[in-house]
């Protein structure tokens, strides 16, 4: 029955070795992503007129990838794997299991923007609008690598592009949902967000554009992913995945209402200094 579906690919998920040192798919995914980011990243805080510098970009990503490290096991652990946590809070660190939750590690990155916004003197939305564009790269690469380790596979369904996975021990023909995300999230969030940013934009809009996009695109996506076993979905219909995500999106329009009046407020406070200014020397 399964032959009339598409076949995963045979991958070896290790690109090579050198003795006991392996460098794998995954990995060389999320590498990717880093150096592309970095690469945008670079080019932006060179056509910002000082605003950014090299140095910064680099120190910004590096707190970016602690929090999306620490934050990713740390959220995987509370989110959804909390019982294997009060059995053993040492689980926490047991990394080698694998493991890791997107939205943890955007709430990782998230304090690590904080942090970096503090010890820079930067607007906090500036700094995540400056984040947000570069976010989708590596969120692509990651759902490659997915694809590649044949994991987090989709819901059963006959579609012509359906797929059997060998991980999958039922041998169902499944919706290849790692490829829905690597679309969505990153190739077409990506390409959302440089129009955004293309043109100087109200803070705190790519940033809750962001937001909003994952949130939607990701609610989209696990109506065809496969929820987790031990998991299941929530009254029957709605998935953790989802639950996580649709806070995100109301998240988003707050940041983009929120940095529309700081916008506002400060438009209006220059346009009070001008026009004092103006009076003092009319006197004058």
């Amino acid at each position: 029955m399964t032959e009339q579906f598409l076949q995963f690919p045979i991958i070896d998920p290790i690109i090579f070795s050198i003795g006991p040192v392996a460098l794998r798919w995954y990995g060389m995914m999320y590498l990717v992503g880093f150096l592309g980011a970095m690469f945008i990243a670079n080019k932006a805080a060179d056509k910002s007129g000082g605003e950014w510098t090299r140095d910064q970009v680099s120190d910004l990503l590096f707190y970016g990838f602690l929090g999306v490290i620490l934050g990713g096991r740390i959220g995987y652990v509370l989110f959804y794997q909390w019982e294997y946590f009060l059995a053993d809070p040492l689980y926490l660190f047991q990394i080698w299991q694998g493991g890791m939750s997107f939205h943890g590690g955007l709430l990782g990155v998230i304090l690590a923007v904080y942090i970096f916004s503090r010890k820079t003197n930067k607007s906090f939305l500036r700094v995540g609008d400056f984040v947000a564009p570069l976010v989708p790269i590596g969120l692509g690469m990651g759902r490659l690598g997915n694809f590649i380790n044949a994991e987090l596979w989709g819901r059963q369904t006959d579609v012509p592009w359906a797929m059997v996975f060998p991980t999958d021990s039922l041998q169902l023909p499944r919706h290849p949902s790692q490829l829905y995300e690597f679309f969505l999230e990153g190739v077409v969030l990506f390409f959302i967000l440089y129009v955004v940013t293309r043109k100087p934009r109200s803070l705190g809009l790519a940033s809750g554009t962001f937001l909003i996009g994952y949130g939607v695109f990701r609610t989209i996506v696990e109506f065809f992913r496969e929820p987790d076993a031990h998991l299941g979905l929530y009254f029957s219909f709605i998935s953790k995945g989802q639950i996580l995500s649709i806070p995100m999106i109301l998240v988003g329009m707050l940041v983009i209402y929120l940095g529309y009046v700081s916008q506002e407020k400060s438009s209006i406070s220059s346009n009070k200094s001008a026009n004092s200014k103006a009076k003092v020397k009319g006197k004058a």
